[in-house]
């Protein structure tokens, strides 16, 4: 299938039902995409489920399909969450599409103490919704049959005692350790990304106390916009999901 539009709305559907899309879903998909009566398509809610089939009718802010095939996929066993600090321009953008379409899971901003991006006031939630819809087009565009949840903005403090029962696995270029070769454990996986300046001392230590350890990738040090999609790489390998 070409196309991927969401309707999170849905909740089950079979073969030769006929499901809708309304409101800006589909005003995007008739206007913008042009999508055309018969056109072959997928539907998904985001939660596991995608139906496929043809499209029936359309109209401005609506358009029907008619299920040929529905696929529910189940969340892995072992969930990974990227912990993205915020960073300038779209730097830290370009990091969650990439990580969407590498399939994570979870996607956690933090306002480290070298981001230059400050999230305040109005802009937490401003910058928060950004993130959901770039989460959502992401997932759109790769074809994925769930949307990573944006569990929210974090503090350093925040993000140690959030992590807690997961395995945190600190990107930090002058670590002893490859992310190719620790061990991984059963637990929940969460990859920090610092900024462009790097995780300040003071908050590794914080990370570490909470039981995080630090790795690397390689010798070369990336971008806090290429460093987590690398991981994630890595460890899509590593836990067999690709």
């Amino acid at each position: 299938m070409a196309h991927l539009y969401l309707n999170e709305q849905l909740e089950s559907t079979a073969a030769g039902v006929e499901i809708e899309v309304i409101g800006s879903e589909a005003k995007h998909a008739v206007t913008v995409a042009r999508l055309k009566v018969a056109e072959s398509i997928s539907i998904g809610n985001g939660r596991g489920l995608v139906a496929s089939g043809v499209v029936s009718s359309i109209s401005p802010n609506r358009f029907t399909v008619l299920v040929g095939n529905v696929v529910r996929t189940e969340r892995p066993n072992q969930s990974v969450t990227l912990v993205q600090a915020l960073a300038k321009g779209d730097r830290d953008e370009l990091a969650i599409q990439a990580a969407t379409e590498l399939g994570v899971d979870s996607v956690i901003a933090w306002s480290a103490s070298r981001s230059i991006s400050r999230w305040v006031g109005p802009k937490v939630e401003r910058g928060l919704q950004r993130w959901n819809e770039i989460l959502r087009e992401a997932t759109k565009q790769s074809l994925r049959s769930w949307i990573p949840k944006l569990e929210g903005l974090e503090t350093t403090l925040g993000l140690a005692e959030r992590t807690s029962e997961s395995q945190v696995l600190v990107l930090e270029p002058t670590a002893d350790s490859s992310l190719t070769q620790i061990d991984l454990t059963i637990k929940p996986i969460s990859i920090v990304v610092g900024p462009e300046g790097g995780i300040s001392p003071e908050e590794l230590d914080v990370l570490q106390r909470g039981g995080a350890q630090l790795v690397r990738l390689g010798d070369s040090v990336l971008r806090t916009s290429t460093a987590g999609p690398a991981a994630l790489s890595v460890l899509n390998t590593r836990l067999g999901r690709w």
